[in-house]
């Protein structure tokens, strides 16, 4: 029979606080948000047993952290005026590592399921945080019930003594817990004030209990006025935005956080107000930036936060790729605090608040349309991209919000799918026409136009491959450009070829373009070049995946058809001449025209163009 022995690691402090001082956050500055998120855990615990009747002799009232630098002495000092420790608890919970004074409290006052009561710390590790920065860290502590005070000192080594009844007049009152971090040498640049109010600002902005700064210079004052210049305030806002019920918020106020966070004072276009319940219980504002141009950066910011305290400034893996130029604060108690990137990336907790953001978008965008429809298309041209780029990544994001998607006609007026259908349904059935560029295609625009038939501007290069995505989702509907067929409102009738004006431009256009004859009841148009959809599309698409630059040329499509208007007075004249040498130059004259409308001309056909202009100008 094998002898089996059984064990625990040990791990003497001498080894591990080596590791702790270098590798327990990535970040140094993180020391300063755990020892605060202590303190405020410290007020929290004392402001719970006081609402659950276990402590009636002090007052809900007055509770804050303190954070003191004194640059002279080489101290940064956390001090609250919370629950205090015992001598015991000071042991249990100081002296053991990763042995957390919260998750105890939480079981012992709140259950198995209980709400953890807004406490800060669960892992026990972020009081050695302070070893990062100190060579010898001080704790006086004083417990609410009364038990002698105690102080702890430690040196980096993990050495420590503890002495009882020490005193704590010049810390807190009758209760209370400081911290006082001797900063080593590796640790000098925080005794800066300015290195100490921007990690404050940073990552102590929003929690729960009120904290103040004492840089050793501010000027204080006993008076009682409460509009004192030198009276100390909060550098905190303990009920921020986001914990608020969206009811009891006004406009006014989500501008002035957007810009108190984000420090933009440009006005968002819209925000979101996020109170998720159970399972995900998460809460945040989310904004979406006013873009000042297309060349501004596109990436957003969303703030990361645990239960008021900052965890990251952009976790992209909470916020879908198509909807990450927004901005916003998210409040997520059920991610830890020390979150990593590997574990949201594989988190089904992330995955649901994903969904539900996306969701509330949605949401967002067809309440804008439905109660505002005037103010939704102002702002649409700014949201277009991303909603179409959503649409194409996403179909369940598709599906709810395509009856809110609206389409900018060459008007300047807005209508829905469904809306343009229903305006063109006895002109053309089921077909949208865009166009790319107003300028060059005008003429096309103005053919249909005349017959009644709007026209819709998709000038992005996305928008080539969103008219994809909705063809695919939308039985039966079609997407044209003004340049890719005739309409049939635009036909005038029945046309047959005129040989003699076909053979003179089969004599100048390349090979494979196919000539057709039509009657336009625009007689003024002598032709116009259309494009397969389908031809335009793929040389759309292989120059996306090319390496050629926009200003190359590109090839031209094969499937071109010239169509000449039988109908309009130069093509008759052009019947009816025989000189061969004005033909050909009118008729070359008239594609490179309809070249125009199609693409800029090459250096070569521009030198051509110009030619042939001046010399039909000659021939007047």
């Amino acid at each position: 029979m094998n002898n089996i022995e059984r064990g625990g690691i040990s791990v003497e402090a001498a080894h591990i606080f080596p590791i702790i001082k270098k590798w327990l956050y990535s970040d140094k500055e993180i020391f300063l948000r755990e020892i605060v998120s202590n303190s405020c855990d410290a007020v929290t615990k004392l402001r719970r047993l006081i609402s659950l009747g276990e402590v009636k002799d002090i007052e809900d009232k007055d509770f804050k952290v303190t954070v003191t630098l004194d640059k002279e002495a080489g101290t940064i000092t956390v001090c609250d005026n919370g629950i205090g420790m015992t001598v015991d608890e000071l042991k249990r919970y100081i002296c053991q590592i990763a042995l957390s004074g919260a998750l105890e409290f939480i079981e012992k006052y709140e259950g198995e399921n209980g709400d953890a009561a807004g406490i800060i710390g669960h892992f026990g590790l972020g009081f050695y945080s302070s070893f990062m920065v100190s060579s010898t860290v001080e704790v006086i502590t004083k417990s609410y019930t009364g038990a002698p005070a105690v102080k702890w000192v430690c040196a980096d080594a993990g050495e420590y003594e503890i002495e009882e009844n020490c005193d704590t007049d010049e810390l807190f009152d009758d209760k209370g817990t400081a911290v006082i971090m001797h900063v080593s040498d590796e640790g000098k640049e925080f005794l800066e004030a300015s290195a100490l109010r921007d990690i404050l600002d940073k990552y102590c902005a929003f929690m729960p209990v009120e904290i103040y700064f004492d840089d050793g210079e501010e000027k204080s004052c006993d008076c009682e006025e409460e509009n004192c210049e030198h009276k100390p305030t909060p550098i905190n806002d303990t009920c921020p935005l986001w914990l608020k019920n969206p009811s009891d918020c006004e406009a006014e106020d989500y501008k002035k956080f957007y810009t108190k966070v984000f420090h933009d004072f440009r006005e968002p276009l819209f925000h979101i107000h996020i109170k998720a319940d159970y399972p995900l219980n998460f809460k945040g504002i989310l904004y979406f930036p006013k873009i000042t141009n297309e060349f501004e950066s596109l990436e957003g910011q969303v703030k990361l936060y645990y239960n008021q305290v900052f965890v990251s400034d952009n976790i992209k893996e909470v916020i879908p790729e198509y909807l990450l130029m927004l901005r916003g604060v998210l409040d997520c108690p059920e991610l830890p605090l020390n979150v990593s990137r590997s574990y949201l990336q594989n988190s089904g907790y992330v995955t649901k608040i994903s969904a539900h953001i996306v969701k509330k978008v949605a949401d967002k965008l067809n309440s804008m349309f439905n109660l505002d429809r005037e103010g939704f298309e102002k702002i649409w041209n700014d949201v277009k991209t991303f909603v179409e780029y959503g649409c194409m990544r996403d179909r369940k994001f598709y599906d709810r919000v395509k009856n809110s998607i609206v389409y900018r006609l060459c008007d300047g007026s807005y209508a829905t799918l469904a809306e343009y259908l229903e305006s063109a349904k006895d002109k053309h059935e089921n077909k949208i026409y865009y166009t790319s560029d107003k300028t060059k295609q005008a003429s096309y625009i103005s053919m249909l136009e005349a017959q009644g038939i709007k026209v819709a501007v998709l000038d992005k290069f996305i928008d080539t491959q969103f008219i994809n995505t909705v063809e695919m989702n939308e039985a039966g509907v079609k997407f044209c450009r003004v340049d890719s067929e005739l309409a049939d409102a635009v036909k005038g009738g029945d046309a047959s070829e005129i040989e003699a004006v076909s053979e003179v431009f089969k004599k100048i256009i390349p090979e494979e373009t196919k000539i057709t004859f039509e009657s336009f009841k625009d007689e003024g148009v002598p032709a116009i070049l259309n494009i397969s959809e389908q031809s335009r599309r793929m040389e759309d698409m292989m120059k996306m995946y090319s390496a050629m630059g926009e200003e190359a040329p590109m090839s031209f499509p094969t499937e071109a058809t010239l169509i000449i208007n039988s109908n309009n007075a130069l093509i008759k004249k052009l019947e009816g001449s025989t000189d061969e040498a004005m033909k050909e130059i009118i008729a070359k004259h008239i594609y490179n025209l309809c070249l125009i409308s199609q693409r800029g001309l090459s250096a070569e056909e521009l030198k051509s163009f110009l030619s042939d202009s001046f010399e039909i100008l000659s021939m007047l």
